[in-house]
């Protein structure tokens, strides 16, 4: 299952850098079914991941000058404290033992799967829904809407805490509508933005997840690979061709996860 565990993490590096985001959805569900990890721990081991591969995938877009800084500091700031406070505080004070339904006794575990699983299934319709957001069109002179880019890095920031995803199906939408950015300059902005506040949550860590930091190198190393191929590919392939197939993907896997974690726990 480890072998498996290691090809599934270049799958999602790969996912990564030929549509943008998305990928990272699937670091958890790796974790936890392929590596048996326990899902408060892997949200803590999603987020190293996600955050060092969102970092190392922001180089080119430093380099081609499609990182608009300013952008990534006005959502990223509420974001990034929203994620600290949630891993410091909210995450370490879920009982173990959450609710109970006709015997079926809810625990943090499940509950973080659940509410995963259902992140999952949202993120699947915004890949699969044709259309969406894709300018590449300068808007002229860029104007921000303070009060929805707060509102919105913040609700990112809480989820990133909670479950460990990086959020780009929801950051990338909100820089294009929010801030007027162009799509590759959104995407290289919410890269920075991933990876900061995921990088920062991590090690505004509660205290009670013991890394086991040999495994989680070793998965990260894998990821970053990943992402490096899906890089390549994507000069050959179009990753927006690629998006729909991914989302179903996804969605099957959130539809799994939520059967597994009720029905057949």
């Amino acid at each position: 299952m480890e072998i498996l565990g290691y090809i599934a993490s270049i799958f999602i590096g790969i996912a990564l850098g030929l549509i943008g985001g998305g990928g990272s959805i699937l670091t958890v569900p790796v974790l936890v079914y392929l590596f048996a990890i326990d899902a408060v721990a892997a949200t803590a081991y999603s987020l190293f991941i996600v955050g060092l591969t969102s970092a190392v995938g922001s180089v080119s877009y430093f380099k081609n000058g499609l990182v608009n800084i300013k952008t990534a500091i006005i959502f990223g700031i509420p974001s990034i404290i929203a994620v600290f406070l949630t891993r410091a505080y909210i995450v370490p004070a879920i009982p173990k033992e959450v609710f109970s339904v006709s015997g079926f006794v809810v625990t943090k575990s499940i509950l973080m799967m659940l509410l995963f699983a259902i992140l999952m299934i949202a993120a699947s319709y915004s890949m699969i829904k044709k259309g969406g957001t894709k300018s590449d069109k300068s808007e002229g002179t860029q104007k921000f809407n303070y009060p929805a880019i707060l509102v919105e890095g913040t609700i990112v920031g809480i989820l990133t805490g909670l479950i460990g995803a990086g959020g780009g199906f929801l950051i990338i939408p909100a820089l294009v509508i929010l801030s007027k950015l162009p799509m590759k300059e959104a995407v290289g902005a919410s890269l920075v933005i991933i990876a900061a506040k995921s990088l920062i949550g991590f090690f505004g860590e509660g205290g009670e997840t013991v890394i086991n930091w040999l495994l989680l190198s070793k998965v990260s190393a894998f990821a970053i690979g990943g992402i490096f191929i899906g890089t390549l590919l994507s000069k050959k392939v179009d990753g927006a061709k690629l998006k729909p197939a991914f989302g179903w993907f996804v969605l099957v896997m959130g539809i799994y996860i939520i059967i597994k974690e009720t029905i057949f726990k």
